[in-house]
């Protein structure tokens, strides 16, 4: 069951859980590590995200051995209970292989089919962004708004590409295409869950992406709505972490972006 006395303790095991996933990041980080490949050649694994996936996982498992798992390189850990971890540890592998400073930890807490709590963590910039669902979002502890961008056209917009996909109509390519072409700007950091982040922070006014799994986006997605945006599919259709399109903003120009990734209405 969600009580009150669990929500406590269900904080401070995520915020322990994330610190520890971000002190192996930070162990590896620029040093001499073994790298694999998933599908695609640029889709890497490295020994970091395991190390960092192992911490994670320690932590929860210490307090709460019946919860459910889902994370990028184990898959899913089933168990009999409503709590659900959906952990990526290093989202943004890419970026961390390269040295590059954006990457972080990503666990987002699911109950009964709801994700009630999240925490993204990039100990890089010391940016530690939490979320609990009605509570809403904090970066480092100060509380956190979208932006008031009301025009697609003088927004700052962030994305990400799939590692493998077909190039088909209205794929992401073309919609790219649709935004630069007006000279909006369009940003591509390598970390979706950070995208997600600084949409809440309001540092960006919206973010898109065509094939996100739900470790990519469950925490980023309760902490954009607790920092009062919006996060749906491409369509507008209410949002699902196991759905892969996301498009989230801060609401004001939600409704203009849909209807430029559906080709409806030009800039």
């Amino acid at each position: 069951m969600r009580g009150s006395l669990s929500l406590p303790m269900l904080k401070t095991t995520l915020i322990k859980a994330a610190h520890a996933g971000a002190a192996e990041i930070l162990r590896f980080y620029n040093g001499i590590f073994k790298i694999s490949n998933k599908e695609g050649v640029n889709n890497l694994v490295t020994e970091a995200d395991h190390a960092a996936e192992k911490a994670i996982i320690e932590v929860i498992k210490s307090t709460f051995p019946g919860h459910q798992i889902l994370s990028e390189e184990v898959g899913e850990l089933i168990q009999e209970s409503d709590y659900k971890w959906i952990i990526d540890p290093i989202d943004g592998t890419i970026n961390f292989a390269h040295g590059i400073p954006l990457n972080c930890v990503s666990i987002g807490i699911e109950h009964e089919g709801e994700i009630i709590m999240a925490a993204v963590y990039n100990p890089h910039l010391q940016e530690f962004f939490f979320a609990e669902k009605g509570k809403g979002a904090t970066l480092n502890d100060k509380p956190i708004r979208v932006s008031e961008q009301t025009q697609t056209i003088k927004a700052c917009l962030v994305t990400g590409f799939p590692y493998t996909y077909i190039n088909t109509v209205n794929g992401p390519l073309e919609i790219f295409e649709r935004f630069v072409r007006k000279g909006v700007p369009v940003r591509r950091l390598g970390s979706a869950a950070i995208d997600l982040c600084w949409v809440a922070a309001g540092r960006f006014d919206g973010f898109y992406e065509h094939k996100l799994e739900a470790w990519d986006s469950a925490a980023g997605y309760l902490i954009v709505e607790e920092a009062g945006g919006k996060v749906t599919d491409h369509e507008g259709n209410k949002f699902s972490v196991y759905q892969h399109r996301v498009l989230a903003t801060n609401g004001k120009i939600h409704d203009e972006m849909v209807a430029v990734i559906n080709n409806t209405q030009e800039l």
